[in-house]
């Protein structure tokens, strides 16, 4: 790789940085590469991606910004799983890890904040982004439904009120 491709290559992993709402760092050594090529698919599934990485040259693209305190954790044949949504790589990596032992997350970045390992985990219990979505979506659906039931009750009421009269009427 000569210099122009180096720098080439930084500045896309500072691009990856700066758009990336959740970078998984994670140990590689050991699977095979339809392993890696199922981890692939996976994120991809999720709106996620998976980039080995150069330490160096991450170390240089992280340089300078606040996410400089992650550089520890680059060491050793390192895969970066990255998404925007903040939940999905975390899942989708933390799901992983636990069916292949040889892929072993390191930590991640998770905006401007360096996680650790448990952090990673914890943050993959989260629900995604859609889910909230959902969640958010039947709550404020709920008290409208409420309050159309709740409008609704006193002339379903009348109706079977007068009903009875009829029926008691005609019999």
């Amino acid at each position: 790789m000569d210099r122009a491709q180096k720098a080439e290559t930084v500045e896309a992993l500072k691009g990856v940085f700066a758009a990336a709402g959740v970078v998984v760092v994670g140990r590689y050594s050991g699977l095979t590469v339809a392993d890696m090529t199922v981890l692939r698919t996976r994120l991809r599934k999720e709106g996620g991606a998976l980039k080995v990485v150069k330490n160096r040259l991450v170390k240089l693209a992280i340089d300078g910004t606040a996410k400089a305190d992650a550089a520890p954790l680059f060491t050793g044949p390192t895969a970066i799983a990255y998404s925007t949504d903040p939940i999905a790589a975390a899942k989708v990596a933390v799901a992983y890890a636990k069916e292949k032992e040889q892929f072993a997350i390191l930590g991640g970045l998770f905006g401007d904040q360096v996680l650790n390992k448990d952090g990673v985990t914890a943050l993959a219990t989260l629900p995604s982004l859609d889910e909230l979505r959902g969640k958010l979506l039947g709550l404020i659906q709920a008290p409208a439904t409420k309050i159309a039931g709740v409008l609704a009750a006193p002339g379903g009421q009348l109706a079977r009120v007068l009903n009875a009269y009829a029926t008691k009427d005609a019999a």
